[in-house]
C-alpha cells in the first residue's frame, strides 16, 4: 500500500514541474515568435526598399524603352547639382501607410505587365493617356505629397523666378488654393501623351 504523504508529495511536485514546463513552453514560443517577427520585418522591409530601386523599375522593357528614356533628358536626372530623382522619390510615398496602399495599387500593373497590355511601344502610346490620368489623379488627390518631399513653397525664392511662375506660386501657396504642383507640371518627368497638355 502506498504511503499518502508521498502520494501528495508526488502530486505536488508533477505540478509544479507541469507548470514550470509550460511557463518555460510560454517563454519560448514568445521568444521564438519575437524572433521570427523581427526576420520577417526585416525581409519584408528589405523587399519594399528593393522594389523602390531604379534597377527594379526599369526591370521591364516596358519602361526601360519608354518613360525611362524620356525621364534621362530630364533635370529630375541630370542637373547642375547632381541631385537625382528616382522613380520612387516621385512614385512611392515615404510614409509607410502610403507607401503599403501604393505598393498595393502597383499589384494592377505588374498584372499588367504580365497580361502583356502595354508588352510593346504601339500598346503603351495606345495604353498612355490611360495611365497618365490614373498618376495625375493619385498625386492630385495627395497635393503632390511626393513633389513636396523635396520642393516647398517655403524654400522657394519667387524674387529670382520669371513673372508667370512668381504669380502662379504665389497663388497656389495660398490656403484654400485647391492648387497642387501637378496641375501645372504633368510632363516634367515623362513626355505628355499624344493630345494631352498641362491643362489635362
Amino acid at each position: 500500500m502506498s504511503d499518502p504523504t508521498e502520494t501528495k508529495k508526488s502530486s505536488s511536485l508533477w505540478r509544479a514541474l507541469r507548470s514550470s514546463s509550460a511557463r518555460y513552453s510560454l517563454l519560448t514560443l514568445l521568444g521564438g515568435g519575437f524572433i521570427a517577427g523581427i526576420i520577417f520585418w526585416g525581409g519584408f522591409n528589405t523587399a519594399m526598399e528593393a522594389t523602390n530601386k531604379m534597377e527594379f523599375c526599369i526591370g521591364c522593357h516596358e519602361m526601360k524603352d519608354n518613360v525611362y528614356q524620356e525621364y534621362k533628358k530630364t533635370i529630375h536626372y541630370s542637373n547642375r547639382t547632381g541631385v537625382r530623382a528616382v522613380c520612387s522619390d516621385c512614385h512611392v510615398p515615404k510614409d509607410w501607410i502610403h507607401k503599403m496602399q501604393r505598393k498595393i495599387q502597383a499589384i494592377g500593373e505588374v498584372w499588367g505587365k504580365l497580361t502583356g497590355t502595354i508588352d510593346t511601344r504601339e500598346k503603351f502610346q495606345a495604353k498612355r493617356m490611360e495611365l497618365a490620368k490614373h498618376e495625375w489623379a493619385r498625386m492630385k488627390g495627395s497635393d503632390s505629397r511626393e513633389c513636396r518631399n523635396c520642393h516647398s513653397f517655403e524654400g522657394m525664392n519667387l524674387e529670382i523666378q520669371d513673372k508667370s511662375a512668381k504669380k502662379k506660386h504665389a497663388q497656389a501657396a495660398m490656403p484654400g488654393s485647391g492648387k497642387t504642383c501637378i496641375d501645372c507640371h504633368k510632363g516634367i518627368a515623362h513626355e505628355l501623351p499624344e493630345g494631352a497638355s498641362e491643362k489635362d
